[in-house]
Order: C-alpha cells, then sequence, then structure tokens
C-alpha cells in the first residue's frame, strides 16, 4: 500500500531530476544523467593491510554532485543511483557480507540516517548479497577525515571501530564506503576485524578523488 500511494504522490507531484531539472521521468536522477556516470576499470585500485580496494568512478561531476546530495542535502533516494552504480561496476551476486562504514551514533540522528547503510541495502537488494550492518559500530566521534592530513587521519580514526563478532555470518566481508583517498578508515575496519579472526575482506568505495 505503501508504495502505491508512494508512486502515486509522484504522478501528482512530479520529481525533477537533482541533476538536471528535467521533470519527464519523475524520478530524482534520469537516465540521461546517470548515463554520464563513467565507471572505472575493474581492476584493483590499491592494497590495504593485504586486502584488496576497489573504487567504481572518479569523484567528480554528476557522481560528485550525486554522492554529496545523499550525505550531506538530505537526498536519501539518491541511495539506490549510487548502489546501482556500485553494483554495475563490481558485478558480484551473493557471495559477500556488505559492511558499510558505520558513523557515530549522533551524527546518525542529526543527518537522520546513514547514507552508507541505505546504499548498503540498496546494493545488496540488487546483487542478492547480505546486508550486514552489525558487524561493526562507530564508538568514536571522529572529525571530518577530508580536513585532516594521512597522519592526522590514521590518529582521528584509532580507536573508532568495535566488532561484534557474533553478528558474523561466515562469508567474505564487504567493506563499503562513498570516497576511499587514503584509505585510512579502511585501514582501521581491517584492522579491527582482523583482531577479532575476521581476514576475509575485500574493500569497495563508490569513488576515488584519483583516476586510474
Amino acid at each position: 500500500m505503501k508504495r502505491f500511494i508512494d508512486k502515486l504522490l509522484d504522478w501528482i507531484y512530479k520529481k525533477k531530476c537533482y541533476f538536471c531539472g528535467s521533470s519527464k521521468e519523475s524520478v530524482k536522477m534520469c537516465s540521461k544523467c546517470y548515463d554520464e556516470l563513467e565507471h572505472l576499470p575493474f581492476k584493483v585500485n590499491r592494497i590495504i593491510e593485504g586486502k584488496k580496494v576497489y573504487c567504481a568512478g572518479v569523484y567528480n561531476k554528476n557522481l560528485q554532485k550525486l554522492i554529496r546530495g545523499l550525505k550531506y542535502h538530505n537526498q536519501p533516494d539518491l541511495a539506490f543511483y549510487l548502489a546501482k552504480f556500485m553494483a554495475e561496476y563490481f558485478n558480484c551476486d551473493g557471495e559477500f557480507e556488505v559492511v558499510p562504514v558505520p558513523i557515530y551514533p549522533k551524527r546518525e540522528k542529526k543527518r537522520k540516517y546513514n547514507h552508507m547503510n541505505l546504499t548498503g541495502e540498496e546494493f545488496c537488494r540488487l546483487t542478492s548479497n547480505t546486508f550486514n550492518k552489525d558487524l561493526i559500530k562507530r564508538i568514536k566521534d571522529t572529525k571530518p577525515q577530508y580536513k585532516l592530513k594521512r597522519n592526522e587521519r590514521i590518529q582521528n580514526l584509532s580507536g573508532a571501530f568495535k566488532v561484534d563478532k557474533s553478528k558474523y555470518g561466515g562469508k567474505t566481508v564487504l567493506l563499503t564506503d562513498d570516497i576511499c583517498t587514503t584509505g585510512s578508515t579502511f585501514e582501521e575496519m581491517i584492522k579491527e576485524l582482523s583482531k577479532n579472526g575476521i581476514t576475509d575482506i575485500v574493500c569497495l568505495a563508490a569513488s576515488t578523488p584519483f583516476g586510474e
């Protein structure tokens, strides 16, 4: 019933594309703007703590606006398009426990959602993988990473995460994040998982500031 009502409201109050303003398709991201997103070649972008890290695209143009809209500008509907972009790049099916980077509870309450949880849920619907937001929690209210240098990022994230091994389902863990810059967030999560005996890990970021 909720979906029917949502569709009816969408029909009455046509959605405009967040990117170009078109209301022809009544969606938050029209097919034209989505098609302008560019994937990087599918290959390992870097190795962190011995684990493979993949980055789906470069953080610029529509991909940058997509991530910022979802993360900072109260556009939760954009999670589907970010998940689709990541799923088309990674092309996996049912082999992973998808573990999004958690945010501190106070920050999540203020934002009203964790954008990577929303993206992870959509990613799992598209790929039939297992969504697991309970395996690792953020227990330290860290500063925004983009303001910090490499060494400051590492110090900022030290002790930021806690693993609940009882929530682990035994599959390969796929850590997901929106941007991988220095890789310090993935690094700290990998270390914490490894301390708890979970070492079968792959990382996937939606974007990187750098090209190939």
